[in-house]
C-alpha cells in the first residue's frame, strides 16, 4: 500500500482486482457518476480477470481518481506485440484540479513503459493538452466504408440472446479463439469482447452457422456497422457481410481495420476518441492508415 501527501491530503493508492467489496462498490459508484455505467455485472458474470487493473487514489473508502491499465496482446501486421492500453480515466468533480490524475499516471508510466511495446490512450478534445505532458503522441486513425455491392439473401444470421448462459458461451468461446482478420486485432482478451456484448451491444450479436461465426453488427440509416466478427476459420469479410445485409442496406461500415482494404474508402476519424500512444512501438503506427478495433477500447 502506497500514500501520497496531495495538497496537504493524505490519499491512498489501491492497485484494485475487483474483489474487495467495499472497494468495488466505491468503483462503480465513480464510473456511474462519471460516465453513466458500471462494472457490476461484469464482474459477477466472472469476466474481470487480471487483464483489467484500476490503478485508484482513496480518500478514506472513497475511490476519488483513477486510471485503468488494460494488459493487452495484439496481432499488429503480423507481428505478437504486448500493448498497455489506459482506461477508465476519471477524478471526482470534487477532487479535480489538484494533481490526482498526474500523480496516478506518472506510477503508471514509470511502472510499465519498460514491460511493453506501447502505452496508448483514447482521449475527447476536452484533455487534449494533458496527454502530451506525459510524452503521448497524438496518432489519426481510419474508418474503412464502401457501398454495399455483394448478393443480398444469401444465408440466415441467427440473433443471439446474451441473457441466455448457452449464448454467452459460445460468444466467450469464439472470441477467444478467433483468427486474426484486422490489420490490428486484440488476441484473447474475450471478456472485453463481453463487457460490450453483455452491456451496450446485448441487442447487436449474431451466429451464422455455415460458418461457426460470431458478428457484432449494428444497423441504422440504411448503413451496417459492423463492430467484428469472430471465426476460427479463415472466411472472407464479404461472405460474412452477405449474411447480414438486406435490401435496405447500402453502405458499410466497418470498425477495424481489415487486413485487405482496397475495396474501402478510408476517412480520417474527427476528434471525438483519439489515439495517443507513447512507447517504442510508435513509429510503428505513424505512416499507417488504420483504428484498433473499436471493441478493443477501454
Amino acid at each position: 500500500m502506497k500514500y501520497f501527501d496531495i495538497e496537504g491530503k493524505e490519499y491512498k493508492l489501491v492497485i484494485g482486482n475487483g474483489e474487495d467489496d467495499i472497494y468495488r462498490r466505491s468503483f462503480n459508484a465513480l464510473t456511474e457518476k462519471t460516465f453513466g455505467f458500471n462494472f457490476e455485472k461484469w464482474y459477477q458474470d466472472g469476466y474481470w480477470k487480471n487483464q483489467y487493473i484500476p490503478y485508484s487514489l482513496m480518500d478514506g473508502d472513497k475511490v476519488v481518481s483513477n486510471v485503468s491499465v488494460n494488459i493487452m496482446n495484439f496481432e499488429v501486421y503480423g507481428k505478437t506485440k504486448r500493448y498497455i492500453q489506459l482506461g477508465t480515466v476519471m477524478t471526482d468533480i470534487d477532487y479535480r484540479n489538484k494533481g490526482l490524475a498526474r500523480v496516478i499516471m506518472e506510477k503508471i508510466i514509470k511502472e510499465w513503459k519498460d514491460k511493453c511495446d506501447l502505452i496508448y490512450l483514447f482521449a475527447n478534445d476536452t484533455v487534449f493538452d494533458f496527454y502530451p505532458k506525459f510524452g503521448f503522441d497524438r496518432l489519426s486513425q481510419y474508418q474503412c466504408e464502401k457501398l454495399v455491392n455483394i448478393e443480398n439473401g444469401h444465408g440466415y444470421a441467427k440473433k443471439l440472446n446474451m441473457s441466455d448462459k448457452g449464448d454467452m458461451s459460445l460468444v466467450f468461446e469464439k472470441a477467444n479463439s478467433s483468427a486474426s482478420f484486422a490489420k490490428v486485432s486484440m488476441l484473447g482478451n474475450a471478456e472485453l469482447i463481453m463487457f460490450y456484448c453483455t452491456l451496450f451491444m446485448n441487442e447487436n450479436v449474431y451466429y451464422i452457422q455455415d460458418y461457426d461465426a460470431v458478428v457484432i453488427a449494428d444497423f441504422a440509416e440504411g448503413t451496417i456497422g459492423l463492430l467484428d466478427f469472430f471465426c476460427k476459420e479463415e472466411v472472407s469479410l464479404d461472405k460474412i457481410l452477405n449474411y447480414m445485409v438486406n435490401e435496405n442496406i447500402k453502405k458499410v461500415k466497418l470498425y477495424f481495420t481489415p487486413k485487405e482494404t482496397s475495396s474501402y474508402t478510408l476517412t480520417q476519424l474527427g476528434e471525438e476518441d483519439v489515439l495517443f500512444v507513447l512507447g517504442r512501438d510508435k513509429m510503428l503506427f505513424a505512416d499507417k492508415q488504420f483504428m484498433f478495433p473499436v471493441l478493443s477500447h477501454t
